[in-house]
């Protein structure tokens, strides 16, 4: 009889929920949401059996020492079989810090997660989703979750019984303090309202050669994006980004350039009405999701069709 633990950002992230309810189920115990904050109360998180709440003003802006604190008191008080996360930037801060502080296997990036028998037998997304693989993980364990594979909203509310979590003292004696936040300036760009989008990915080659699918962004009147390697590369500004940390987009027309499809980068454009993909390699995992896929060179490609749009 093991309970789930699932840690929830803010704001609270309902289909993280419905994907551990299951697992709940399967391991016999409850699915227990820590929700954590500088105030008590406020969110909603009531598709859980057991909400527990953390409060403190060092939760708030987001720091990952504090937080990790929460997270780890809140399994050496409960002992849960399983504690997912979302395979956010957070997520990836905390399931592996609190697995090693807690001494628990930590799998990340899990794009399936089932309990059979005492174990959890697990599928991750590795080398940007190019491949899948396999574990069996004894429990007590942790698990950052994909948000690609958080697709539903719970079906139905769990008890929604509320707890409170006492602060742990390590709050009081932080190492790290949140200085300010640092916002890029958006350019005028906000790709979350464009039409259409070229998105240009790590087979690009360089900056130099942006210009070759800026002029094809131009003849269709289309905006610009990027994968995060680019962007990282400091080819493109970060306000040109799609993915999960950049813009989640849903064009009438997605064409992409040399973008591999990752999973973080899916996340932010799977929403397109319809994805034109080009990229030399035939096993890119774009092409799992394009509605039209083109294995060629994208210079070529780009050429071409720039050519056809300005005739």
């Amino acid at each position: 009889m093991g309970d789930v633990l699932a840690y929830l950002e803010s704001p609270v992230n309902d289909r993280l929920l419905g994907f551990a309810r299951p697992l709940a189920d399967a391991a016999g115990g409850d699915l227990v949401a820590l929700v954590a904050g500088a105030e008590p109360g406020g969110k909603d998180a009531s598709a859980a059996d057991v909400v527990l709440e953390a409060a403190h003003p060092a939760l708030s802006p987001y720091l990952p020492e504090a937080h990790q604190a929460v997270l780890e008191a809140a399994i050496n008080e409960g002992s849960p079989d399983l504690v997912v996360l979302e395979n956010t930037t957070a997520g990836l801060d905390l399931g592996a810090a609190v697995a090693a502080a807690t001494g628990r296997p930590f799998v990340g990036y899990c794009v399936e997660l089932a309990v059979e028998g005492g174990e959890a037998r697990s599928v991750s997304g590795i080398y940007g989703g190019q491949l899948h693989a396999a574990a069996n993980t004894r429990l007590p364990a942790v698990f950052a979750i994909n948000s690609v594979a958080l697709l539903d909203a719970p079906q139905a509310a769990g008890r929604g019984e509320r707890a409170e979590l006492a602060p742990p003292a390590k709050l009081e004696s932080l190492r790290t303090t949140f200085v300010e936040p640092v916002e890029q300036p958006d350019e005028g760009v906000d790709l979350t309202k464009a039409d259409r989008i070229v998105c240009v990915g790590r087979g690009i080659g360089s900056k130099e050669n942006i210009e070759i699918a800026e002029e094809l962004t131009e003849a269709l009147d289309a905006e610009m994006g990027a994968s995060r390697p680019v962007i990282d590369s400091g080819w493109l500004p970060k306000v040109r980004q799609v993915g999960k940390s950049g813009a989640h987009v849903t064009p009438k027309l997605y064409l992409s350039l040399g973008v591999s499809g990752a999973p973080e980068h899916v996340e932010g454009m799977q929403g397109a009405e319809l994805i034109v993909a080009v990229n030399t390699d035939p096993g890119a995992a774009i092409f799992h999701i394009a509605h039209y896929g083109v294995v060629a060179d994208l210079f070529d490609i780009a050429d071409e069709l720039t050519n056809l749009l300005s005739e």
